[in-house]
């Protein structure tokens, strides 16, 4: 019998969760054994599980589960170093000339497990079974736009956290908008004809401010861009890979502009490809705003699990789409499982 186990998020501020108890049902109604770990964070409680029939285990238990078990899970695992002997559903990070991933790569290695990038579970046209994409493009325009409205009072935006619903976050923001008593900030958006620029717009066009959409179409002259710099806010939804071409260069800093807050939510500063290259780490929910120059002030946001900041909306729309492919574990031949499983031995056939 196949077994799907779904661990705990073990990163911190993340309480997203890829399958809903009404998903865990269909997986068993299928034949397919469902094992959920208790977990002090996740955003859909544990109960609802359990009355599904999935079986229960303690927090962070999956080190020790059946070597057979297929372990589910989002984010990265605890980055101890430690080799990894079963076959993982995750988004693994590791396959876009990311530095870390070398290490998740050798730990699969070492321990004769495989990886099932979420990133790249793929249909036969190759567009993704299941993304994140709009939420964390939302999130993320909502995390800049905190950080526009605190630089206008000579602030850095503070630590964030998520929100029960996407009202309460966007009462939050309207009320820090009405406080400035000033004209709403321009704002441009790479990538707004995908899934992340189309979050990202929503949730600036929701507080009525004016939002410049640029996709492929735009940007095929491969720069330089000067019209970044005359928007007040600029939202990078374009994931980095070879041929990308940089939006805001490190002139940018120093270069006349109205540019003082950039959401990159693609979030690949190590990355070779990098196309917001101001900046070279992530930020974080206790940092969200990095300051790359002082005057006149840059802020970079740059989470990486920014979905989470709207858990609940973002796990039941993300495990509403991947159910489908979910409910093909139980056969690993099909086409999305075996293109997977090819990309993982392609990147990790180096190690």
């Amino acid at each position: 019998m196949t077994h799907l186990w779904v661990r705990a998020e073990q990163r911190p501020n993340e309480d997203r969760v890829g399958l809903t108890p009404e998903g865990a049902r269909a997986l068993l109604d299928k034949g397919i054994r469902v094992t959920i770990e208790e977990s002090s964070v996740r955003a859909i409680p544990i109960d609802g599980y359990r009355n599904a029939g999935c079986d229960i285990a303690p927090e962070n238990s999956w080190p020790d589960a059946p070597r057979d078990a297929i372990i589910f899970g989002l984010k990265e695992l605890p980055e101890d170093g430690s080799p990894l002997p079963h076959r993982h559903i995750m988004f693994g990070h590791a396959y876009k000339g990311q530095h870390s991933g070398v290490a998740l790569l050798k730990r699969f290695k070492a321990g004769g497990g495989m990886l099932y990038d979420l990133e790249y579970l793929a249909d036969e046209n190759g567009r993704r079974v299941a993304a994140f994409g709009y939420w964390a493009g939302y999130a993320g325009a909502a995390i800049t736009l905190k950080a526009w409205i605190e630089q206008q009072s000579g602030s850095i935006c503070g630590p964030v956290s998520s929100y029960p619903h996407k009202n309460a976050l966007l009462d939050d923001i309207r009320d820090g908008l009405e406080r400035l008593n000033r004209a709403l900030p321009s704002a441009i958006v790479i990538g707004a004809l995908g899934r992340v620029g189309t979050g990202a717009s929503d949730m600036l066009e929701s507080m009525d401010i004016k939002v410049t959409k640029w996709d492929m179409a735009e940007t095929a002259s491969g720069g330089p861009f000067p019209e970044i710099l005359s928007h007040d806010i600029f939202m990078n939804c374009i994931f980095a890979r070879p041929g990308t071409p940089v939006f805001v260069p490190e002139s940018a800093k120093t270069s006349p502009r109205t540019l003082t807050a950039i959401g990159d939510v693609a979030c690949d500063p190590d990355s070779d490809y990098n196309p917001v290259p101001v900046y070279h780490k992530a930020t974080t929910w206790d940092t969200p705003a990095l300051r790359v120059h002082d005057t006149p002030p840059l802020d970079v946001m740059a989470i990486d699990n920014l979905p989470s900041l709207l858990p609940r909306e973002s796990s039941e729309d993300y495990a509403g789409q991947l159910l489908t492919t979910l409910l093909t574990i139980d056969d690993l031949s099909g086409r999305v499982w075996t293109r997977a499983e090819a990309d993982f031995h392609t990147h990790s056939t180096p190690f």
